[in-house]
Protein backbone atom coordinates (compact mmCIF):
# COMPACT_ATOMS: atom_id res chain seq x y z
CA UNK A 1 0.00 0.00 0.00
CA UNK A 2 1.11 3.57 -0.63
CA UNK A 3 1.65 5.96 2.25
CA UNK A 4 -0.84 8.73 2.99
CA UNK A 5 -0.53 12.20 1.51
CA UNK A 6 2.74 13.91 2.44
CA UNK A 7 3.97 17.50 2.21
CA UNK A 8 5.15 18.50 -1.28
CA UNK A 9 8.76 19.10 -2.27
CA UNK A 10 10.32 17.97 1.04
CA UNK A 11 12.23 14.97 -0.28
CA UNK A 12 13.02 12.02 1.97
CA UNK A 13 12.03 13.93 5.13
CA UNK A 14 8.47 14.61 3.94
CA UNK A 15 5.88 14.04 6.69
CA UNK A 16 2.19 13.18 6.42
CA UNK A 17 -0.24 16.05 6.10
CA UNK A 18 -3.45 16.15 8.15
CA UNK A 19 -5.13 14.57 5.12
CA UNK A 20 -2.52 11.81 5.06
CA UNK A 21 -3.14 11.05 8.74
CA UNK A 22 -6.88 10.85 8.11
CA UNK A 23 -6.36 8.55 5.11
CA UNK A 24 -4.29 6.12 7.18
CA UNK A 25 -6.88 6.11 9.99
CA UNK A 26 -9.67 5.38 7.49
CA UNK A 27 -7.69 2.48 6.08
CA UNK A 28 -7.24 0.96 9.54
CA UNK A 29 -10.95 1.39 10.26
CA UNK A 30 -11.75 -0.37 6.98
CA UNK A 31 -9.50 -3.30 7.83
CA UNK A 32 -11.02 -3.57 11.29
CA UNK A 33 -14.58 -3.39 9.97
CA UNK A 34 -13.92 -6.16 7.44
CA UNK A 35 -11.89 -8.37 9.77
CA UNK A 36 -8.70 -8.06 7.69
CA UNK A 37 -5.68 -9.42 9.53
CA UNK A 38 -2.03 -9.79 8.59
CA UNK A 39 0.68 -12.28 9.45
CA UNK A 40 3.55 -9.89 8.65
CA UNK A 41 3.89 -6.15 8.23
CA UNK A 42 6.77 -4.43 6.42
CA UNK A 43 7.53 -0.76 5.98
CA UNK A 44 10.12 1.43 4.31
CA UNK A 45 12.27 3.71 6.45
CA UNK A 46 10.98 7.06 5.15
CA UNK A 47 9.02 9.15 7.70
CA UNK A 48 5.85 9.22 5.58
CA UNK A 49 5.89 5.43 5.22
CA UNK A 50 6.57 4.79 8.89
CA UNK A 51 3.91 7.23 10.07
CA UNK A 52 1.26 5.59 7.87
CA UNK A 53 2.11 2.25 9.46
CA UNK A 54 2.10 3.81 12.93
CA UNK A 55 -1.39 5.25 12.47
CA UNK A 56 -2.68 1.85 11.34
CA UNK A 57 -1.00 0.18 14.31
CA UNK A 58 -2.51 2.68 16.73
CA UNK A 59 -5.99 2.11 15.34
CA UNK A 60 -5.74 -1.69 15.25
CA UNK A 61 -3.81 -2.29 18.48
CA UNK A 62 -2.71 -5.83 19.28
CA UNK A 63 -4.45 -7.20 16.19
CA UNK A 64 -1.72 -5.60 14.07
CA UNK A 65 1.72 -7.32 14.06
CA UNK A 66 4.79 -5.22 14.84
CA UNK A 67 6.06 -3.85 11.57
CA UNK A 68 9.57 -4.44 10.27
CA UNK A 69 11.36 -1.51 8.63
CA UNK A 70 13.34 -2.28 5.49
CA UNK A 71 14.95 0.45 3.36
CA UNK A 72 14.51 -1.76 0.29
CA UNK A 73 10.91 -0.47 0.22
CA UNK A 74 11.94 3.19 0.09
CA UNK A 75 11.04 5.43 -2.83
CA UNK A 76 13.50 6.14 -5.65
CA UNK A 77 15.75 9.16 -5.17
CA UNK A 78 13.57 11.82 -6.81
CA UNK A 79 15.72 14.81 -5.69
CA UNK A 80 18.80 12.97 -6.95
CA UNK A 81 17.16 12.34 -10.30
CA UNK A 82 16.22 16.00 -10.71
CA UNK A 83 19.57 17.25 -9.42
CA UNK A 84 21.63 15.04 -11.72
CA UNK A 85 19.56 14.72 -14.88
CA UNK A 86 18.96 18.42 -15.57
CA UNK A 87 22.60 19.60 -15.35
CA UNK A 88 23.59 16.83 -17.78
CA UNK A 89 20.76 17.50 -20.24
CA UNK A 90 20.60 21.18 -21.23
CA UNK A 91 17.71 20.48 -23.60
CA UNK A 92 15.48 20.12 -20.52
CA UNK A 93 16.20 23.65 -19.30
CA UNK A 94 12.96 25.11 -20.76
CA UNK A 95 10.91 22.71 -18.61
CA UNK A 96 12.75 23.80 -15.49
CA UNK A 97 12.21 27.45 -16.41
CA UNK A 98 8.48 26.88 -16.93
CA UNK A 99 8.23 25.26 -13.52
CA UNK A 100 10.05 28.14 -11.82
CA UNK A 101 7.69 30.65 -13.43
CA UNK A 102 4.69 28.61 -12.24
CA UNK A 103 5.80 28.33 -8.59
CA UNK A 104 3.07 29.41 -6.19
CA UNK A 105 0.45 29.50 -8.92
CA UNK A 106 -2.33 27.17 -10.09
CA UNK A 107 -0.04 25.63 -12.71
CA UNK A 108 2.75 24.65 -10.31
CA UNK A 109 1.89 20.96 -9.95
CA UNK A 110 1.30 20.46 -13.67
CA UNK A 111 4.58 22.13 -14.64
CA UNK A 112 6.44 20.10 -12.03
CA UNK A 113 4.93 16.91 -13.44
CA UNK A 114 6.11 17.78 -16.96
CA UNK A 115 9.62 18.47 -15.69
CA UNK A 116 9.71 15.37 -13.49
CA UNK A 117 8.40 13.02 -16.19
CA UNK A 118 11.13 14.15 -18.57
CA UNK A 119 13.83 13.63 -15.94
CA UNK A 120 12.47 10.22 -14.91
CA UNK A 121 12.38 8.99 -18.51
CA UNK A 122 16.07 9.81 -18.92
CA UNK A 123 16.82 8.13 -15.56
CA UNK A 124 14.93 5.02 -16.65
CA UNK A 125 16.82 4.87 -19.94
CA UNK A 126 20.11 5.00 -18.08
CA UNK A 127 21.51 7.83 -20.19
CA UNK A 128 22.73 9.94 -17.26
CA UNK A 129 25.67 9.36 -14.91
CA UNK A 130 24.81 7.99 -11.44
CA UNK A 131 27.12 10.48 -9.65
CA UNK A 132 26.20 9.43 -6.12
CA UNK A 133 22.46 8.90 -6.57
CA UNK A 134 20.65 5.62 -7.14
CA UNK A 135 20.38 4.60 -10.81
CA UNK A 136 17.32 2.85 -12.20
CA UNK A 137 18.99 -0.57 -12.21
CA UNK A 138 19.89 -0.32 -8.50
CA UNK A 139 16.34 0.77 -7.61
CA UNK A 140 14.90 -2.09 -9.66
CA UNK A 141 17.19 -4.66 -8.06
CA UNK A 142 16.56 -3.59 -4.45
CA UNK A 143 12.76 -3.63 -4.85
CA UNK A 144 12.69 -6.93 -6.74
CA UNK A 145 14.98 -8.33 -4.03
CA UNK A 146 12.51 -7.25 -1.34
CA UNK A 147 9.65 -8.87 -3.26
CA UNK A 148 11.66 -12.06 -3.63
CA UNK A 149 12.37 -12.23 0.12
CA UNK A 150 8.65 -12.08 0.86
CA UNK A 151 7.93 -14.74 -1.76
CA UNK A 152 10.52 -17.05 -0.21
CA UNK A 153 9.01 -16.80 3.29
CA UNK A 154 6.52 -19.21 4.86
CA UNK A 155 3.58 -20.25 2.67
CA UNK A 156 -0.08 -19.27 3.09
CA UNK A 157 0.31 -15.94 4.84
CA UNK A 158 -1.00 -12.42 4.37
CA UNK A 159 1.59 -9.65 4.18
CA UNK A 160 1.17 -5.87 4.00
CA UNK A 161 3.92 -3.47 2.93
CA UNK A 162 3.75 0.28 3.62
CA UNK A 163 5.72 1.79 0.75
CA UNK A 164 5.56 4.42 -2.02
CA UNK A 165 4.37 4.82 -5.59
CA UNK A 166 7.69 3.84 -7.15
CA UNK A 167 8.01 0.39 -5.55
CA UNK A 168 4.30 -0.23 -6.21
CA UNK A 169 4.72 0.70 -9.87
CA UNK A 170 7.73 -1.58 -10.14
CA UNK A 171 5.88 -4.46 -8.46
CA UNK A 172 3.01 -4.12 -10.94
CA UNK A 173 5.44 -3.94 -13.87
CA UNK A 174 7.21 -7.08 -12.64
CA UNK A 175 3.97 -8.99 -12.03
CA UNK A 176 2.76 -8.18 -15.55
CA UNK A 177 6.20 -8.80 -17.07
CA UNK A 178 5.73 -5.49 -18.86
CA UNK A 179 8.47 -3.27 -20.38
CA UNK A 180 10.32 -1.03 -17.88
CA UNK A 181 8.47 2.06 -19.19
CA UNK A 182 5.27 0.58 -17.70
CA UNK A 183 6.77 1.18 -14.25
CA UNK A 184 6.59 4.95 -14.84
CA UNK A 185 3.11 4.84 -16.35
CA UNK A 186 1.79 2.97 -13.30
CA UNK A 187 3.76 5.06 -10.82
CA UNK A 188 2.00 8.29 -11.89
CA UNK A 189 -1.43 6.76 -11.20
CA UNK A 190 -0.94 5.42 -7.65
CA UNK A 191 -3.21 7.26 -5.21
CA UNK A 192 -2.24 8.15 -1.67
CA UNK A 193 -3.06 5.37 0.79
CA UNK A 194 -4.33 3.08 -1.98
CA UNK A 195 -4.21 -0.71 -1.91
CA UNK A 196 -2.57 -2.82 -4.61
CA UNK A 197 -2.86 -6.56 -4.03
CA UNK A 198 -0.83 -9.51 -5.28
CA UNK A 199 -1.17 -13.27 -5.01
CA UNK A 200 2.17 -14.99 -4.54
CA UNK A 201 4.05 -18.11 -3.59
CA UNK A 202 7.68 -19.08 -4.14
CA UNK A 203 7.27 -19.34 -7.90
CA UNK A 204 4.63 -16.81 -8.91
CA UNK A 205 3.81 -13.17 -8.28
CA UNK A 206 0.48 -12.12 -9.77
CA UNK A 207 -1.43 -8.82 -9.70
CA UNK A 208 -4.91 -9.13 -8.18
CA UNK A 209 -6.12 -5.54 -7.58
CA UNK A 210 -4.56 -2.18 -8.41
CA UNK A 211 -4.88 1.22 -6.73
CA UNK A 212 -8.14 0.56 -4.85
CA UNK A 213 -9.48 3.03 -2.27
CA UNK A 214 -12.73 1.55 -0.85
CA UNK A 215 -11.80 3.00 2.56
CA UNK A 216 -11.71 6.58 1.26
CA UNK A 217 -15.42 7.26 0.82
CA UNK A 218 -14.98 11.01 1.32
CA UNK A 219 -13.90 12.52 -2.01
CA UNK A 220 -11.76 15.06 -0.12
CA UNK A 221 -9.48 12.19 0.99
CA UNK A 222 -8.77 10.98 -2.55
CA UNK A 223 -5.42 12.46 -3.53
CA UNK A 224 -2.38 11.69 -5.67
CA UNK A 225 0.02 14.12 -3.96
Amino acid sequence: MRHGQAAHFQGVDSRLTATGEAQAAKLAEYWQRHGVQFDEVFCGTLPRQIRTAEVAAQELGNAFPKFQCDASWNEYDAPGVLGNVFPNNPSLAPLAAEFERARGGPDENRRFQHMFEAAMTIWLEGTTTANGFEPWTAFRDRVTGAIRRIMEGPASRRVVVFTSGGPIGLAVQQALQAPPKAFLDVNWRVRNCSLTEFVFDRRRFTLDHFNSIPHLEDAALRTYR
